[in-house]
């Protein structure tokens, strides 16, 4: 009896010993697998992987193939905001709580945010079903601002006074039941600062929308902080809260977002993390304002023990070659003399061409290119040959008179093509009699098009 009782205890620790996360997506996608991060802020830590099952219901008389995932965690796995990532571009993610209880959910895969639902797990059935109750209440308060603002002669007083009591008095229903709960910070920080009359004005209505974003949001909170949710809610504030058609208005009102995101935040790590954040969106869209405004006021005003070097030179150097910026220098040999790019002034513009005698696309387009610009007397070419030594190259640029030759030998790995960022040749760069870059065009039409403009 007393080897019963002692089996069933070592049975009962290790059922608590770990605890399981499963998903269910339906459909399945493609991919064989699935990676669990641990989210702090706007950083994801990975944690473990695992295959993807694949599974099938039937549906309507139709069969459903179904993509099946477990992960095990151990007792000893930090609480905090977790994320279930299935596809490396998109949104391709599931985010949960983990607060030591098994996890269980079901979703789309093309639209998981949407379509997510926990049924196991007190901690996520109980913020998801405010996330809905919520949203809910609120659209309906929105609906009646809305109309308000389409039709003035309307009197919408009564009905938006029944609908702000109560998506108060939802919030505040779950802002209690939510007490000694892990997701009570984001259920406090999820609850819009809506105005308790009708606004008359659109441009009232998106001033206090602005103005009132952050109000429930505490920046000192750990939960929130250990979380996608701020960064999530400064996504929404300074890329889409803060909009205008006009390019000149969006880059102001980017900097003032900026700036006020950033007051927010008293946490230093923190505050880095989300300026290489802001730097790396601006760096889809190619901003370079805005990517050097945040290195120059903000990120390079960080503690030093702070600043990631690489990151910073990385980024730098990414950049360095694109448009609007000087283009590099560099040095070469001609006719005895010793030139530099930035002492040039034999031209009003300069066509910089990365080419090789290697290169099929080149060996075609460089005498196109040639051809083309012998009478030009306002564009000089500078053509940077990428070898891997100087025989075809002293050959083939007698053929090529009237430019300027430079040969940059180790080919892929020379230190000018690795600044320029030159992944394939030909490469073009138009500059200006200072040697800023004024475009980067694609192919030889583009370049004769804006050549043409000139």
């Amino acid at each position: 009896m007393k080897k019963i009782l002692v089996l069933i205890f070592l049975i009962s620790s290790f059922a608590h010993a770990q605890y399981t996360i499963n998903g269910t997506m339906s459909p399945t996608i493609e991919s064989d697998w699935i990676i669990l991060y641990k989210v702090e802020g706007a950083r994801q830590k990975f944690v473990q992987n695992t295959k993807i099952r694949v599974d099938s219901v039937e549906i309507q008389g139709k069969k459903q193939a179904l993509g099946i995932f477990t992960f095990t965690l151990p007792k000893d796995s930090k609480v905090g905001s977790y994320r279930a990532t299935y596809k490396l571009e998109g949104a391709g993610f599931v985010d949960f709580i983990f607060n030591k209880e098994d996890v269980s959910f079901g979703f789309h895969p093309d639209y998981p945010e949407q379509s997510v639902t926990f049924t196991t797990s007190k901690e996520n059935i109980f913020y998801k079903k405010y996330l809905d109750d919520i949203a809910t209440a609120q659209q309906s308060l929105d609906s009646i601002q809305v109309a308000a603002l389409q039709n003035p002669g309307l009197d919408l007083k009564a009905p938006y006074k029944a609908a702000f009591s109560n998506v108060n008095s939802i919030q505040k229903k779950y802002l209690s039941a939510a007490e000694n709960m892990y997701v009570k910070p984001f259920v406090e920080a999820s609850f819009r600062n809506s105005p308790s009359e009708i606004i008359n004005s659109p441009q009232k209505y998106m001033s206090n929308m602005v103005y009132t974003f952050f109000d429930r949001m505490d920046f000192n909170n750990k939960t929130l902080l250990n979380s996608s949710f701020l960064v999530d809610r400064i996504t929404d504030y300074v890329f889409y809260i803060n909009y205008s058609e006009d390019k000149d208005t969006q880059q102001k009102l980017y900097k003032e977002s900026i700036i006020k995101v950033l007051s927010k935040i008293k946490n230093a790590p923190f505050k880095k993390d989300i300026i290489e954040f802001l730097i790396s969106q601006f760096e889809t869209t190619m901003n370079l304002d805005l990517i050097d405004y945040l290195f120059e006021n903000h990120y390079n005003k960080l503690p030093e023990s702070l600043q990631n070097k690489k990151f910073r030179d990385e980024k730098q150097q990414l950049f360095a070659a694109e448009v609007g910026r000087i283009a590099p220098d560099f040095s070469w040999q001609e006719n005895g003399k010793n030139l530099s790019l930035s002492k040039l002034n034999d031209a009003e513009n300069y066509l910089l061409i990365f080419w090789s005698t290697g290169c099929s696309h080149c060996i075609r387009e460089i005498p196109q290119i040639h051809k083309y610009l012998k009478d030009n007397k306002k564009v000089k070419v500078i053509a940077f040959s990428l070898e891997k030594n100087d025989f075809s190259w002293k050959n083939y640029k007698k053929t090529l008179p009237n430019w300027h030759h430079v040969l940059g030998l180790n080919k892929w790995e020379n230190k000018t093509a690795r600044t320029y960022n030159i992944m394939s040749t030909p490469a073009y760069f138009i500059l200006d009699s200072n040697k800023k870059i004024i475009a980067k065009p694609d192919h030889l039409n583009n370049v004769k098009e804006f050549i043409n403009k000139l």
